[in-house]
């Protein structure tokens, strides 16, 4: 399976987060999928892209042409894509995925999530998408959705969007086993 593995770019990060994401790098790897993301060298995108790499993964990087700075590509990736535009970057990644990982992340990681998740909603595609929830980073995250749906911002149907994570082969047993169904807010009445 191809999988889009949104994350952090920044090096300021704790270790903690570095360390989880090497082994979900390496357990892609050991279970034969090709890691799609977003090229970058540092954070949790180079901590994912070097744990692929270090067992011999196939990794494809999706970075906008604009990312020219020296050190924050990854520079051994199999295939490099360099579209003009962030937008285009992301409509790349939602293409040529099979499967979604939220790993921790900052603005540019929680705008990835939100707009996977709302085209799921809206019937846009049908994918797994999973939280990496590391050290608790994303408890904050989950409980706000599940206001929303107490709130009834959203609806309850929406927790069949996605699923939570603290154990890498949970995750991972659950997007290979994920059966794609038909989901669309606008068509579906009581929910």
């Amino acid at each position: 399976m191809n999988i889009c593995v949104y994350g952090a770019s920044s090096n300021l990060i704790d270790d903690v987060y570095i360390k989880a994401c090497e082994e979900l790098g390496r357990e892609l790897a050991r279970r034969g999928h090709t890691l799609i993301f977003g090229g970058g060298a540092n954070g949790v995108m180079g901590a994912v892209a070097r744990g692929v790499n270090e067992l011999g993964g196939k990794i494809i990087g999706i970075a906008p042409s604009f990312f020219s700075v020296d050190g924050v590509l990854f520079e051994e990736c199999d295939e490099m894509i360099r579209p003009e535009t962030m937008r285009e970057r992301k409509r790349i990644l939602e293409d040529m995925s099979d499967a979604f990982i939220t790993a921790p992340g900052g603005i540019g990681t929680y705008d990835e999530f939100f707009e996977i998740l709302t085209l799921k909603q809206l019937g846009r595609h049908k994918k797994a998408i999973a939280i990496f929830d590391v050290d608790g980073y994303y408890d904050r995250l989950i409980n706000l959705l599940e206001d929303a749906i107490e709130k009834k911002f959203l609806r309850e149907a929406c927790k069949k969007l996605y699923e939570g994570f603290v154990d890498i082969n949970t995750m991972l047993d659950y997007i290979e086993g994920y059966e794609q169904k038909d989901f669309n807010i606008l068509e579906m009445k009581n929910i």
